[in-house]
């Protein structure tokens, strides 16, 4: 992801606020996103860092981290913490990214939920999380002009600078030139809680009402982004217009229409620094456009990987989240008629126990033609891309979806259903497209 020749007027000083940045950790997009598009702003002379959680399992794997902080106190609600800070950078650059360390909170096995179950208390770790980013920053004495927000783990950020922050004379004189992006990445995960719950957020009961956090008598965090945020974005013009509408809106259709003149549908991209088929290297042969051929021996290289037949078949690949969202259940439906085409299937995924448990019967019963690997596997999501003649995403919506921009730039084929950034990036192989060269998929 960059903007070759686009330069900032002036110095922008931007901090990005994730829940997950690849290569450090990572469930989804998201990750990705996160660990591209500080870099691609940075190039553009931005003045960027980055900040997240540091779960276990996060060293200095990707580069010496070094602490900033190994004891910093404050005050939530009725409740004292306490935080350290490390510092790093993304890798091959010169992005500072920021850790944010709590064993109690975010030493364990996964980021949000663990055995397909969520942490019962999300709110309380991402509260944490949200408050101890802005007393961080403050501790460090660097004021950003933009605090870029992401998904519901961050959405207490804009929502703390607009009532707990300017309670404090100090923390508001600090941030008094601060505003504040949210993004949502995905309107499907809206970080709901049960109201009982509230006071772990410090937040006064005046927050809780129906144009705050309140819904439907639960706590919404994401609607709380997105309200309190000056800008809300999305990953795709399609997917802004999509979650105006009653149908699509996930119930924030209204929240939603209310801000529609401070909300934005910018299409995602691709940090093609790491999503570079002549450069990558987790390939068993590089190539390009001028070298497709060698897409063979990548396909052979998979194949074997994954014990199938080294045959010219069609091969199909998937990498995804296995959830209802990504039209897991559509395809579990037709597995067994696929099955009976000359094809093969690579799966690679992690999510709900009873989509994995499906597919791993129908792995089972078609041994010689599927391979499903249910972990997540960076270097492995690459070779599927790479070896792969065609990239299944039959998902029921998509905010914009990646998968399909790195199989343009892989050379492989994508079967997606027309909906949100899937309609936006792909130029369907009808007719009229073929005859003018610009069919994509």
């Amino acid at each position: 992801m960059s903007f070759p020749g686009v330069k900032m007027d002036k110095k922008l000083k931007i901090l990005y606020c994730s829940p997950e940045v690849t290569p450090f950790s990572k469930t989804g997009g998201l990750a990705d996103v996160s660990g591209s598009l500080p870099m691609a702003l940075y190039e553009m002379g931005c003045d960027v860092r980055v900040i997240t959680p540091k779960y276990s399992g996060i060293g200095n794997s990707h580069g010496k981290l070094k602490k900033i902080s190994t004891s910093f106190c404050f005050r939530i609600g009725k409740r004292n913490e306490e935080t350290g800070l490390n510092e790093g950078k993304l890798p091959d650059s010169n992005v500072h990214i920021y850790f944010v360390s709590n064993e109690k909170y975010f030493y364990r096995k996964g980021l949000y939920q663990e055995d397909g179950k969520d942490y019962e208390d999300n709110l309380e770790r991402f509260s944490f999380f949200s408050m101890a980013v802005l007393q961080l920053l403050k501790g460090i004495n660097w004021q950003p002009d933009i605090i870029h927000c992401n998904d519901w783990q961050t959405s207490l950020i804009p929502v703390y600078l607009n009532t707990l922050i300017k309670k404090d004379k100090s923390l508001a004189d600090f941030y008094k030139n601060s505003r504040t992006i949210f993004t949502i990445h995905n309107l499907g995960y809206q970080g709901l809680f049960d109201k009982e719950k509230f006071p772990v957020t410090g937040l006064g009961l005046e927050v809780f009402d129906i144009k705050g956090l309140e819904y439907y008598g639960k706590i919404n965090l994401l609607k709380g982004g997105i309200i309190f945020s000056d800008i809300i974005t999305t990953v795709s013009p399609a997917y802004s217009r999509e979650i105006q509408i009653k149908e699509l809106g996930q119930g924030l259709d209204g929240v939603l229409r209310d801000k529609k003149d401070d909300l934005y549908g910018i299409l995602n991209g691709v940090g093609y620094t790491e999503w570079d088929p002549s450069k990558d290297k987790h390939l068993a042969a590089r190539y390009s456009i001028k070298s497709l051929s060698k897409k063979k021996d990548c396909k052979k290289d998979l194949q074997k990987l994954c014990n199938l037949k080294t045959e010219d078949l069609p091969l199909i690949g998937m990498v995804s989240r296995l959830d209802n969202q990504k039209g897991l259940d559509i395809l579990i439906e037709i597995m067994d008629e696929l099955m009976q085409l000359d094809i093969q299937l690579v799966i690679l995924g992690t999510g709900k126990p009873e989509y994995a448990d499906k597919l791993k019967r129908f792995a089972a019963k078609y041994s010689a033609k599927m391979s499903m690997n249910l972990f997540f596997d960076d270097a492995l999501a690459h070779k599927i891309e790479a070896g792969a003649d065609i990239f299944l995403i039959p998902s029921k919506y998509e905010p914009c979806g990646l998968s399909q921009l790195y199989s343009f730039r892989y050379g492989t084929v994508p079967v997606a259903h027309k909906t949100g950034g899937l309609a936006d990036t792909i130029t369907d192989y009808i007719p009229s497209n073929v005859e003018n060269d610009t069919a994509t998929g």
